[in-house]
């Protein structure tokens, strides 16, 4: 059993207390180490040698202590015993050479963002940090070794993003590569709603049969454009076996539905129609209702702000003063985009009149957003203040946006980035590892 300890992500959220300890599980595998010379005793001996580090008999025993609890509880208690202290040795090799790594670059994770990270993880689990600890405990472990598990978990994150995540960059082509090389993959996974009306025609129909039927549908087609209800239209016109249900097929799987439907409606928004497609029985015509292919239509809003910062200074009521008067030369007829490029503190939309241009929801903060939201089309809010600053915000105008595109932009972002941070991991830990002057003092932990 093996996991690589480059992972970028955070821990796993757990809901139960089983899942809660395999997250554990997988935690450990790329914990680090203390790099703290260890004092030998006639108790805890010398195993391993990994530079001007050491690790001892009794670091191992403690870690492959916790792995088989770890691994008994995920129902893994079976694992050969002498596989898993090899493999956990390794990984301590690895963790601790990242760790002087770490060291040598001044990385350190203090008490208080130890905390913060330590109650995330309990928050996760719906727990308090002391009902947390005490679980931890319950099952055997040691929560003080995992507490600086946790620790030097945040710091090997910080060096992997400073070497080798912060150097990984992704083009715009190759996101689109992405979309164009998944799309047909997707399909599988994707639940339409559709309506339908066909219009049929005869198992050997002559070409006058056809032309006719096409004519019909193209008729049907342009009427339903033109405002009919498609529902109206096929209880009336349809010969479809759901023709009495409004033509209404209800959710399908892309793959229990014929690829020609999939391919009419697949670039489809809701409640489009597709133009009549032809198949051996007859002329198709087809309604998206709603599909599960990450459509997201949100409303986005225009608008344009002026800011101003309060510093030594300026204080708070210097700079909503300040607004109130801009708000008065505003509604007398001064120029808004004037007024911002003169007075606005904002560096970003200073240069474009305070213009923030279009945004789709959760872009501001809780505040500014929540201003925003209220005003109505051309109106000037008040001054207000967020974590930024005082404002004075106008919005221009508002639109319903299909950020499905966007949204497997994200996606294929994330997965781009996703695999060459697992590729550049994987190689630098390797020639770190080659790197190393490792030497095993334990021939149970030797290779």
């Amino acid at each position: 059993m093996q996991h690589d300890n480059h992972s970028t992500t955070p821990i796993t959220t757990c809901i139960t207390i089983r899942t809660l300890f395999l997250s554990i599980l997988f935690f450990s595998l790329s914990s680090l180490y203390s790099t703290a010379k260890a004092t030998v005793t006639e108790l805890d001996h010398i195993a391993v040698i990994v530079n001007d580090d050491v690790i001892t008999e009794k670091m191992i025993d403690n870690r492959v202590f916790d792995f088989k609890k770890q691994l008994k509880l995920s129902n893994l208690s079976d694992v050969d015993a002498s596989s898993l202290r090899k493999q956990v040795v390794e990984r301590m090799i690895r963790d601790q050479i990242q760790l002087q790594k770490s060291k040598q670059f001044g990385i350190q994770v203090d008490d208080l963002t130890l905390n913060r990270m330590l109650d995330q993880l309990a928050a996760s689990n719906k727990m308090s940090l002391d009902d947390f600890r005490k679980t931890i405990e319950l099952e055997g472990l040691s929560y003080s070794r995992f507490r600086e598990q946790t620790r030097n978990e945040l710091i090997i994150k910080n060096l992997q993003q400073r070497l080798v995540v912060s150097k990984i960059s992704i083009s715009d082509q190759e996101i689109q590569q992405y979309i164009e090389q998944n799309a047909t993959q997707d399909d599988s996974n994707v639940i339409y709603h559709l309506r339908h009306i066909l219009i049929s025609t005869p198992e050997e129909a002559t070409p006058e049969a056809i032309k006719k039927a096409e004519v019909k549908s193209d008729s049907v087609y342009r009427k339903i454009i033109a405002g009919t209800d498609f529902e109206h239209m096929a209880i009336k016109e349809s010969s479809g076996r759901n023709a009495l249900k409004g033509g209404d097929l209800g959710e399908r799987k892309a793959n229990e539905l014929p690829q020609l439907f999939v391919d009419a409606v697949k670039k489809l928004s809701p409640g489009d129609v597709s133009k009549p497609i032809r198949s051996a029985s007859g002329f198709h015509i087809l309604q998206l209702v709603s599909s599960s292919d990450n459509s997201v239509i949100v409303q986005q809003t225009h608008a344009r702000h002026i800011l101003i910062i309060p510093d030594d200074k300026v204080t708070d009521e210097q700079a909503r003063e300040t607004l109130l008067e801009l708000k008065q030369k505003l509604e007398d007829g001064d120029s808004f985009a004037k007024l911002a490029s003169k007075y606005s503190n904002d560096p970003g939309s200073k240069k474009t009149g305070g213009d923030l241009g279009w945004a789709s929801p959760g872009t501001y903060v809780g505040k500014f957003e929540s201003v925003m939201d209220s005003l109505k089309i051309n109106q000037i809010s008040e001054p207000f203040k967020s974590q930024f600053g005082w404002h004075l915000l106008q919005v221009l105008e508002r639109r319903d946006y299909n950020q499905t595109q966007a949204n497997k932009e994200k996606a294929a972002r994330k997965a781009i980035q996703s695999r060459k941070i697992d590729e550049e991991l994987r190689l630098w830990l390797r020639r770190i590892r080659d790197e190393a002057y490792v030497k095993y003092l334990d021939k149970k932990g030797d290779e």
